[in-house]
C-alpha cells in the first residue's frame, strides 16, 4: 500500500483576519479551504495539515518540513513578514526533495524568487474579470480531469510580461477580457523537488471554493510529491580510477 501524501497547506491568515469581505467568502480561512479540498479530493491519500504566519517560525518548522511531502502556499499582504531564516528553510527542503505549489499572490512569496531568481513581477487588474484557463499540456498529470476551457467567472486579472523563468513545463495558459493573456500553470524543478506555480485565487473571490480549481491543486500534490528518498545534493571528492595513474 502506497503511503499518504502529506501536505502542508500554508496561509498567510492575514485578509481573513482584517477583511470583513474576505471573512464573507473564506469563513474558515483560505487555508482550512484548501485543505479541506484536497481531503475531500484525495481521500486516504493524503494527510494534510495547516500552518500560518501568525505562528512561532510561522508554523514551518524543521519538524513540521521534514514530515511535509507538498507544501503550498498562499500569501498577498505580508510577503516581507515572512523570516528570511524560514524561507531559507523551506528552499533547503525544496531542493532536497519537497514539493512546492505557489498560489496566485505567492508569485511574490520570497521563496518564490528565491527559487525563480528573477523579479515575478507582472501586469494586473483588480476587476471582476472571467477568466478563461486553457489546456496546453493535455497528457499532464496536473490537467488531468479538467476541462477546456475552465471557466472561472469572476477573478483578479494577471497579464503578461511575467516575468519568471521559462517553465520546465508549461500546462495551463490563461485569456482574460480585456485581451490579455497569462502563464498561468507552469512547471519547474529545482534540485530535487519539484515546483508549481498556479494562477487563480484572489481573496476577495471563491475560485478555492470552485471544484475544477481543487482538483487542480489535488493533481498538482500528486505530481509535486517526492518519487525516492529527500536528500540534498553533496558535493563528493573521488579518488582517480587506476587506470587513470600513471607510473
Amino acid at each position: 500500500m502506497t503511503e499518504p501524501i502529506r501536505v502542508t497547506v500554508w496561509g498567510e491568515n492575514v485578509h481573513e483576519d482584517r477583511d470583513e469581505s474576505v471573512r464573507k467568502v473564506y469563513p474558515d480561512t483560505m487555508h482550512e479551504t484548501i485543505a479541506a479540498a484536497l481531503r475531500d479530493k484525495l481521500g486516504q491519500d493524503v494527510v494534510v495539515r495547516t500552518a500560518w504566519l501568525q505562528q512561532e517560525e510561522h508554523g514551518l518548522t524543521e519538524e513540521v518540513l521534514a514530515d511535509t511531502d507538498v507544501l503550498t502556499w498562499w500569501g498577498h499582504a505580508a510577503h516581507g513578514d515572512v523570516d528570511d531564516a524560514v524561507v531559507d528553510r523551506v528552499q533547503k527542503h525544496v531542493l532536497s526533495g519537497m514539493g512546492l505549489i505557489a498560489l496566485h499572490s505567492a508569485h511574490f512569496s520570497k521563496i518564490f524568487i528565491k527559487l525563480m531568481g528573477t523579479t515575478c513581477s507582472l501586469d494586473w487588474r483588480a476587476e471582476n474579470d472571467r477568466e478563461l484557463i486553457w489546456t496546453v499540456a493535455a497528457g499532464h498529470p496536473i490537467a488531468q480531469g479538467i476541462p477546456h476551457p475552465l471557466v472561472i467567472e469572476r477573478e483578479e486579472m494577471y497579464g503578461e510580461l511575467f516575468d519568471i523563468p521559462q517553465p520546465d513545463e508549461l500546462v495551463f495558459v490563461s485569456s482574460f477580457t480585456g485581451g490579455e493573456v497569462f502563464r498561468s500553470g507552469c512547471c519547474y524543478r529545482r534540485g530535487q523537488g519539484r515546483v508549481f506555480y498556479f494562477r487563480p485565487g484572489d481573496q476577495e473571490y471563491p475560485t478555492y471554493h470552485q471544484p475544477e480549481v481543487q482538483q487542480i491543486i489535488a493533481n498538482a500534490a500528486k505530481w509535486a510529491a517526492p518519487t525516492s528518498p529527500r536528500q540534498l545534493p553533496t558535493v563528493h571528492h573521488r579518488k582517480n580510477p587506476g587506470w587513470f595513474e600513471t607510473a
